[in-house]
Parts: C-alpha cells; sequence; structure tokens
C-alpha cells in the first residue's frame, strides 16, 4: 500500500477518455496547466502502479486525482518482487515503478511496451534506453523512437550510524568492519544493491581493487561474495535487511548502530526521537535512480492516460514534492520551477523530522557531487559471470 505523508513517516512506499483533446495538448506541450476538462475525461481512468515503494505516496495518488482525474493505485514491493510481478503477473500492473537494473532483466520479458518518445513532452531532459522498434525487445546501439522506461528520481546513498553509541568518528565504509561493533551492523538484503554496498566496503577496507563496481569481473564478484560469506559466518552483521521498515527498526532500537540506509529512513528514525545521521565518507556515495514504465496490455483511453500521467510526472509538482523527501527529480528545472521544496533542504518534509541548520541541509547536493558507483548497471550480468 501507498504511504500517507500527512501523519507522520510510514514506509518507502510511493492516466484518457477524450484522446483528441488530450493528443492536442500533448503534441502542442500544452501540458503543465491539466485544465479541469481533462480530469473529468477521466474520471473513470484507473491505472494501477506497482514499485519499489520510494515514490508510492498517497499525496502524489491524491494530486493525480485532482489534476488528471486518473485514479492511481499504488502497491509497494521490495526490488525482487517487483521484478517478478512484472515478468511473471504481467495483468497485474498498469504502470511499473521500476530502478534502472532492472531494466534488462524484465524488458525482454515481453510485458513492458516500448514507449514513443515523441509523446513524451521533457523527453530531451532524460536519458533512456532504446529499443530498435515498437514491439521490439532488443536493446538498441543508438537513440530510436521507442524507448524502455522515462527516468523520475535518483539519489546516493551512504552509511546511516547511531552517533549517541558508534562512540568515535565514522568517515569510511571499512567502519562496518570494526570489531567493536560486531553483531551490531547491517547491510542490504537486495542483491542489485547489497553487492554495490560490499565492493564499497572490501575496496575501503584493502580487501579488493575494482575496475568497475557495476561491471565485475568473475574473479572480483568471487572475491566480493566470498568476503559476504565470511564475515557473515564470523558474526559482524547483526542481520540483512530487505524493507524500509526493517532498516528504522534495526537502527531505533539500537540492535544496529551502523548500516548501509536509505536518507528517509534516516529521518523516520529521527523522528521516533532516536539520533540518526546519515554519514558521509571519504570515498563517496553509492547512487541510484529509477523511473516509469507502461505494461504491454495498455491500449486506447488507458494507453491515452498514461502517457498523460508520465507527462503530469515530470512536470514539476511531483519533483519538488519528492525533492522534499530528500530525492532528486530527473527532471530538475520543472522541480525547482514549483518552488515547493528548495533542492537544498531548507523547507520542512511533509510530516518528518526537519534537519537543523547547518551542515546536513547541504547534505542532499554532496551526495549529488560525490557518488562514487552508480547500481543502474546490470547485477545479471555480474551473475552470469559468477555461473560461468
Amino acid at each position: 500500500m501507498a504511504r500517507n505523508m500527512k501523519g507522520g513517516v510510514g514506509r518507502r512506499r510511493m492516466l484518457k477518455g477524450a484522446a483528441g483533446i488530450a493528443g492536442a495538448a500533448l503534441g502542442s506541450g500544452a501540458v503543465t496547466g491539466f485544465p479541469t476538462i481533462w480530469a473529468q475525461n477521466n474520471k473513470n481512468i484507473v491505472l494501477r502502479q506497482c514499485g519499489t515503494g520510494v515514490s508510492a505516496i498517497n499525496e502524489i495518488a491524491e494530486k493525480c486525482k485532482a489534476d488528471l482525474g486518473i485514479t492511481l493505485q499504488m502497491t509497494a514491493l521490495d526490488s525482487d518482487a517487483v521484478v517478478q510481478r512484472v515478468v511473471t503477473q504481467p495483468n497485474s500492473f498498469d504502470i511499473g515503478d521500476i530502478e534502472y537494473w532492472m531494466i534488462k532483466k524484465v524488458f525482454p520479458a515481453n510485458n513492458l511496451q516500448a514507449m514513443d518518445v515523441k509523446k513524451i513532452k521533457y523527453f530531451d531532459k532524460n536519458t533512456v534506453s532504446f529499443v530498435e522498434g515498437a514491439g521490439s525487445t532488443k536493446f538498441a546501439k543508438g537513440q530510436t523512437q521507442w524507448f524502455t522506461i522515462v527516468p523520475t528520481i535518483y539519489n546516493a546513498d551512504t552509511l546511516g550510524i547511531r552517533p549517541d553509541l558508534v562512540g568515535r568518528k565514522i568517515d569510511s565504509w571499512k567502519d562496518i568492519l570494526d570489531p567493536k561493533f560486531k553483531g551490531k551492523t547491517s547491510i542490504l538484503n537486495i542483491p542489485s544493491i547489497g553487492i554495490m554496498d560490499a565492493a564499497m566496503i572490501c575496496e575501503a577496507a584493502g580487501i579488493a581493487k575494482y575496475v568497475d563496481k557495476g561491471n565485475m569481473t568473475k574473479a572480483e564478484i568471487d572475491k566480493t561474495i566470498d568476503f559476504l560469506i565470511k564475515t557473515k559466518k564470523d558474526g559482524q552483521f547483526r542481520a540483512f535487511w530487505k524493507t524500509f521498515d526493517e532498516s528504522v527498526n534495526l537502527m531505533a532500537s539500537g540492535e544496529v548502530v551502523i548500516q548501509s540506509m536509505w536518507s528517509p529512513a534516516v529521518s523516520a528514525v529521527r523522528g521516533k526521537g532516536v539520533p540518526c545521521t546519515y554519514q558521509p565518507l571519504k570515498e563517496g556515495y553509492r547512487a541510484w535512480g529509477g523511473g516509469l514504465t507502461m505494461a504491454k496490455h495498455l491500449q486506447g483511453a488507458q494507453l491515452d492516460a498514461a502517457y498523460e500521467y508520465i507527462n503530469w510526472y515530470l512536470s514539476g509538482w511531483v519533483g519538488a514534492f519528492l525533492n522534499r523527501q530528500g530525492y532528486y527529480s530527473a527532471v530538475l528545472e520543472t522541480a525547482k520551477a514549483r518552488r515547493m521544496g528548495l533542492l537544498d533542504g531548507r523547507q520542512a518534509r511533509p510530516g518528518r523530522h526537519q534537519e537543523p541548520a547547518g551542515p546536513g541541509r547541504r547534505e542532499g547536493r554532496r551526495r549529488a557531487r560525490r557518488r562514487l558507483v552508480h547500481r543502474a548497471h546490470g547485477l545479471g550480468r555480474l551473475l552470469e559471470r559468477r555461473d560461468g
């Protein structure tokens, strides 16, 4: 289910009937006003969106209904469940809100449809992956008219710490291996993300050196996995978390004092009155991004509505709203134009702990500048190499 930001922090949850009017509006680029008649024409349209929960937030669905008349039903899943849903249950969703690394895993299953660049107003503001044609699942080497995913959101992650319990300065990914923290550390149990965290730790500790963490060799994969197995057996990790709530509960309870985290989870811990810091590290951050895809079965008025929804999504309100959650919009200029939550974090996030004045407010910009590794590269290539 989606989370509601009005009453506090929940889990990380986060399209046309009159085709002639909509087509003319989209074609002219006039997709920022969203006149009332559009909402009236869309009042019977329902779009089911499944995703990882980053942006499945009730306020977005409510604003979509108010602006477009489209009922947006959000389902939040963990990363592995999203991949499974898109590949094995294609009729259970209309919009797939997925992470970049998933696209090479799920698009070849032929359950998503390629989108027309001519129907996306802000297409030139984004970088996407292309396929060879409208019905193709073969990725193209260059730009074509048809693409797979509309980028919508990105950010960069680091370690979260309990400053009241760690008892010393934390400035490196390798600090998670300090014997002092044995049994009180954690990383993600999402393979495509967790392996990147493990690689950051390995390299910082001098255990391994990677040419490209996002495209490891078989030997590099083996060394990283061997490190994880040994460290787990040695009892260094308290747990591997898979969901937003798990990470919050581990940190808020004090069971874990240092772990890889998502920035809203740090805010959620603070919202409980528990000190928690999203710690800048000298090696940099691990970046990520996600976007919207369309199910293969969409057609007619529902397909038109899906395009309308995506154009609305990029037009500014959602981007500005997500900026307030600590994320960045893929189309920054429209988000900034809405003036709803500044990029430097000076406006309080709804229902969340407000950062005090000082360096914490500049944390988002620093993360964007210091991304060391991006997990958008396909883990599938890594696993293929490990399996020979």
